[in-house]
């Protein structure tokens, strides 16, 4: 009885916690409206949409290509320096501070809250993209096209664009706001992160409002994109496998169940919800890999992937700094300045989200975690599917080259799975693994979002359920009308580069965030 009593005042707290909690208006309301007269604008006329976006975003990228360039290894020396040096043994949340989530949890978590669709939507076609000269990617490189040196070019660029350089970024926004939060006890905010800069003051009038919803902009429309995006894959899955053309029927059916799926999820909580979800989505990814390693050609993976890895570290300096006057704009512009635009894009709020579920580990804990295992993990993700895709390529097993010439970037994935032993069995297990990954991202993103647009929440707190439920309703409708009715795989193309334009502006407030790392670590004092 004296347990059912504590656990009912337990929940009345939690309660009056939530009933009182107060929106943040100067967040929320810009950031909705923006959101919305977006998706808005794209219904009415998409194409000027996509044309006012992809101008601002290419002109952005032409102009400040080299800023990216720049700050992301700027970012990758720092977490590099605080990873392995002493700074690495300070705790967040002070040396008597406990973990709150068992080590493989907490990676699940961290692992899947970030990578989203792009591993399985990319892991076959990225590389057979650049080993095909598919888009012109490899006409200023000095490499053949179809060679096999252009094979472990293709792995290369893949490990390059998709391991330590972005997840660096990751880290190193999650780590200045988790030490600012749990350490110097300032608000679970961007704005917070840059404390060390400006002081205090910058928390305090328009400044944190603006930052702050920049920051929601940039994630809330890349989700939706990422969303559209999602859908149409998995559209044209179902159709190239099971004969069911796509449309709007098609597309509502998938929208409803991945919505539903990371609505529940971002719902019921991060412990009840997220941390479940995450952990189901990581084991099928690692069941996948072992999956793929009994039924590729091992010898040419392991080969082409230590090679690939060799060939980055040999140009490592040259492709780090190149604002695309070398390598060109096919493949510096297209691939790497907009990956690196969307990671920008995505890092201030998940690096909320990483400090959330990091309370009590050590600041290497926290990289392991965050930086290097994942990193890892994208090496082993493309090293096997994108191996395996190159090596059919070179034997004529099946010619995916001519695939996605033909039917798009993405193209690639269905005639892959379709020729693998089990296929048959292996491409709906991917179907749903898509799904998965796109709601263990969308359900720490809107959890996120909702708490940014909270005024004082905790690390421990649930913001109202029912900001999560418009946030996570507002990103699926938005996704599901860009596909329906503003043209299909392409109707999300307004979206996707107004979302790729917000990592553009937010690229200043990531800027700020590494001066404010360095001025923390490096010149401050680190307790």
């Amino acid at each position: 009885m004296a347990g059912t009593e504590l656990g009912k005042q337990i929940s009345a707290i939690n309660i009056e916690k939530v009933s009182k909690q107060k929106t943040r208006k100067g967040v929320f309301w810009p950031s909705f409206l923006i959101v919305g007269g977006g998706a808005l604008l794209g219904i009415i006329n998409n194409q000027f949409l996509a044309k006012i976006a992809m101008d601002g975003f290419v002109g952005t990228l032409r102009s400040l290509g080299w800023l990216y360039q720049v700050i992301s290894i700027v970012s990758l020396v720092i977490v590099g320096i605080v990873t392995f040096s002493k700074i690495g043994k300070v705790r967040l949340g002070g040396e008597d501070a406990k973990p709150k989530y068992p080590f493989a949890a907490w990676f699940a978590m961290a692992l899947t809250g970030g990578i989203a669709t792009g591993v399985i939507t990319y892991g076959v076609n990225e590389p057979i993209i650049y080993f095909s000269n598919i888009y012109g990617e490899m006409e200023k490189t000095g490499v053949e096209p179809g060679t096999p040196l252009a094979a472990i070019f293709a792995m290369g660029r893949s490990f390059y664009n998709w391991t330590f350089i972005p997840y660096a970024m990751y880290s190193l926004s999650g780590l200045v706001v988790a030490y600012m939060y749990f350490n110097r006890k300032k608000s679970l905010s961007v704005t917070a992160s840059l404390i060390p800069l400006f002081g205090d003051r910058i928390t305090k009038g328009i400044w944190t409002s603006i930052i702050d919803t920049l920051s929601v902009l940039a994630i809330a429309l890349g989700l939706a994109s990422s969303l559209g995006a999602g859908l149409a894959l998995v559209g044209s899955g179902i159709e190239a496998t099971y004969g069911i053309k796509q449309g709007p029927v098609v597309w509502l059916a998938l929208a409803i169940i991945i919505t539903v799926t990371f609505t529940m999820s971002s719902l019921k909580g991060l412990d009840k919800g997220i941390r479940i979800l995450s952990d189901i989505n990581a084991k099928v990814f690692y069941a996948i890999l072992i999956a793929l390693i009994f039924i590729g050609p091992s010898l040419y993976i392991l080969r082409t992937s230590t090679a690939g890895l060799g060939y980055w570290l040999q140009n490592f300096w040259e492709w780090g700094l190149d604002p695309a006057d070398i390598g060109g704009e096919a493949l510096v512009m297209w691939w790497t300045l907009y990956d690196w635009a969307i990671w920008i894009a995505y890092a201030p709020l998940m690096g909320i989200f990483l400090a959330v579920i990091s309370h009590g580990r050590t600041i290497r804990e926290f990289m392991i975690v965050n930086w290097i295992l994942p990193s890892v993990f994208g090496i082993v993700w493309f090293g096997i599917w994108g191996g395996t895709a190159l090596n059919w390529q070179q034997n004529n097993v099946v010619d995916l080259a001519a695939n996605i010439k033909e039917s798009g970037a993405v193209a690639g994935l269905w005639t892959f799975l379709a020729n693998l032993p089990l296929g048959v069995i292996i491409i709906p297990i991917v179907m749903i693994t898509l799904i998965l990954s796109f709601s263990t991202a969308a359900d720490s993103m809107v959890r996120t979002i909702a708490s940014l647009c909270t005024i004082n929440i905790k690390h421990d707190e649930e913001p109202a359920s029912w900001k999560k439920l418009l946030w996570a309703l507002s990103i699926g409708i938005i996704a599901f009308v860009m596909v329906a009715f503003a043209g299909g795989e392409q109707g999300v193309d307004g979206v996707k580069y107004l979302a790729a334009l917000g990592g553009s502006t937010v690229l200043f407030v990531f800027v700020l965030q590494v001066a404010s790392a360095i001025k923390m670590f490096f010149i401050d004092n680190v307790e």
